[in-house]
Parts: C-alpha cells; sequence; structure tokens
C-alpha cells in the first residue's frame, strides 16, 4: 500500500450552481485560452497585430476538436461500434477521448483558412502558436485524471495516481501519465521558446520542432499505458504515429532551414484590405471620385464665373443669362 499517491477526484463534474462544468471540458477550455493568449502576445513581438491569432483560431478549434474526436474514435471504434456498445457515445465528446494528431491535422487545415483569408502565411502564424499549443495540452491532459483515464501500469511510486474501481476499470494505483506528459509539454513549450530566440526559426521550423520534441515524449509515455489500443508489430498504434510524425518533423526542420533560411518578416495586411473582401473596389472607387473632384476644381480655377454662387445652386453664368431675358 502507497503511503503517498496523487488521489483522483470523485467526480469528473464541477457544479457551479445550476450548470455542471465536466473537468474534461473546463480544462481543455482553459488550454485553449492560454494557448490564444500566449499565442497573440508572440504575434505581436513578431510584428503582427493584436487579435489576428485570436480570428484564426476562431476557425482552427472547431476544426481541431472535429478532428481530435474523429481520429480517436476511428482508431478506437471498438469503444462504440462494437457488440453490447451505444454508438451514440461516440458524439459524447465531454467524456473524453480527444486524439492530438487529429487535432493538429485538423486544426492546421482550419488555421489555413483563416490565414488565407486574413492574407498571412500560416507558417508564421504556427511558429507564433506553437509553445502555446504545447502549454495547452499540458493544461488539457489532466482532464483525464478528471475522468481516470490513460493511466499508465501499475506502481507503488510516491506520484502513482489512485484509480477507483469502475468502468473497464481497476482499483488500485498506476503511473499517472497524463502527469508525465502535462510536464513534458511544458518543457517542449520552454525548449521552443529558447530556441526560437536563439535561432530566430521561422517558415514553420518552430512549429516543426515543437511537433518533434512532443513525439520524442509522446513515444515512451505511450508506451507505458495500458488502456485498450490496436497494436502493430507490438507497438500500440500511437507509437508508431508518434515515430513517423517525428521524422517529418525533422525532415521539415532540415530541408526548409536550407531552402528558406532565416525568419521571415511579417508583413500583416489592414483588416478593411483582407482578401476577399470589396475593400479593393470601394478604393479605387473613392481615388477615382478624389480625382474627379480635383479635375473640376482645376477647372473652376481656370474660369471663376463658373462658380455657384453661394446659397443659389446656380452659377453665374446661368444668372447673367436670367437678367438679359428679363
Amino acid at each position: 500500500m502507497n503511503l503517498a499517491s496523487i488521489p483522483s477526484p470523485s467526480t469528473g463534474v464541477i457544479e457551479l450552481g445550476p450548470i455542471p462544468l465536466r473537468g474534461y471540458a473546463f480544462c481543455i477550455i482553459i488550454g485553449v485560452f492560454v494557448a490564444v493568449w500566449f499565442g497573440n502576445k508572440r504575434w505581436i513581438a513578431r510584428g503582427g497585430k493584436a487579435g489576428t491569432v485570436a480570428d484564426i483560431a476562431v476557425w482552427a478549434v472547431p476544426f481541431g476538436l472535429v478532428g481530435g474526436r474523429l481520429y480517436h474514435v476511428i482508431t478506437d471504434y471498438q469503444l462504440y461500434f462494437s457488440e453490447g456498445e451505444n454508438w451514440v457515445d461516440a458524439f459524447k465528446i465531454w467524456e473524453g477521448g480527444l486524439g492530438i494528431w487529429g487535432a493538429i491535422a485538423f486544426g492546421a487545415v482550419g488555421a489555413w483558412i483563416g490565414c488565407r483569408r486574413r492574407g498571412i502565411p500560416l507558417p508564421a502564424w504556427a511558429d507564433a502558436l506553437a509553445p502555446g499549443i504545447a502549454f495547452a495540452q499540458a493544461i488539457g491532459r489532466w482532464g483525464n485524471w478528471f475522468n481516470q483515464e490513460l493511466y499508465g501500469k501499475p506502481t507503488d511510486l510516491p506520484w502513482a495516481v489512485e484509480i477507483s474501481e469502475g468502468a473497464n476499470r481497476v482499483a488500485g494505483t498506476y503511473h499517472p501519465t497524463f502527469l508525465y506528459e502535462s510536464l513534458w509539454c511544458i518543457g517542449v513549450a520552454l525548449l521552443v521558446i529558447w530556441a526560437d530566440r536563439r535561432f530566430s526559426l521561422g517558415h514553420g521550423r518552430a512549429f516543426a520542432l515543437y511537433v518533434a520534441a512532443y513525439c520524442a515524449g509522446r513515444g515512451w509515455i505511450e508506451y507505458m499505458r495500458v488502456d485498450e489500443a490496436h497494436h502493430i508489430l507490438g507497438l500500440r498504434l500511437n507509437v508508431w504515429t508518434a515515430i513517423i510524425v517525428f521524422l517529418l518533423a525533422v525532415v521539415y526542420i532540415v530541408v526548409s532551414a536550407r531552402l528558406r533560411p532565416g525568419r521571415e518578416e511579417i508583413v500583416e495586411p489592414d483588416r478593411d484590405t483582407t482578401p476577399g473582401k470589396d475593400s479593393d473596389k470601394d478604393g479605387s472607387a473613392k481615388a477615382d471620385a478624389d480625382a474627379k473632384d480635383a479635375e473640376q476644381d482645376a477647372e473652376a480655377k481656370k474660369d471663376p464665373l463658373s462658380k455657384d454662387e453661394p446659397g443659389t445652386g446656380r452659377t453665374a453664368e446661368s444668372t447673367e443669362a436670367a437678367a438679359e431675358k428679363g
């Protein structure tokens, strides 16, 4: 029996008066806010404008949530579509189950749409957001603690997490893999911040460093987990995913550094000239009107008698002609 361990919450729901707030959702929401806040600070420091990170996050976050859930449901389909299971549970995202691989992939698609509409390069935006995403993951992993899920092998270490009896759970103390990954993500964020300052990473290389560093930790942490998962050649599917994504990220860093060294300069267009809007047309119309007014002013200076008489709406020439007829 452990003399010291990490107790798990008796419930995964926090009651805020009549509103039930699930711990898992709360951690995800806080993580998103931290990522956007910190990403905004880094974006401004690189020459961007305040609010742009949040504008693009409006696209990236929903896409990321859908992608994360899809990856989880597809890779763990037996939890929802096997005999005796209820497929409706696949939509209960608040009960846990977001695959980071799908979240990043689909989130990148949403970010690409947002960046394209805003007229800025996706790699630069991703570089600014990279450490914030790692911090968000560090916070989000505590949602697994609320749900008593994704723990590791049994252990008697003083920092073991206590797991109570439940569906697909055996009471005992286990490796707190959620804690390991949370601490690893904090380390990844600090690594990206340091490397970005030291080497002026650009063109998506800060984001690629985040991906590679995260995968390096996820591989050994995933290996410790005991929850049900698909295996390929003796390794869990997520371990293989981490290995492949790690290699792709490293290759990207090397190739990108050779093809596009240094850091790109951020030139962010004004919001009223965002591609896809009619601001260009409005600007052209205004320029034409200004040119026409200038031409009329020039003509008026050449022929003073053609000016309007104040308050009458008539020209001097028309007044003289009326007097002759009278």
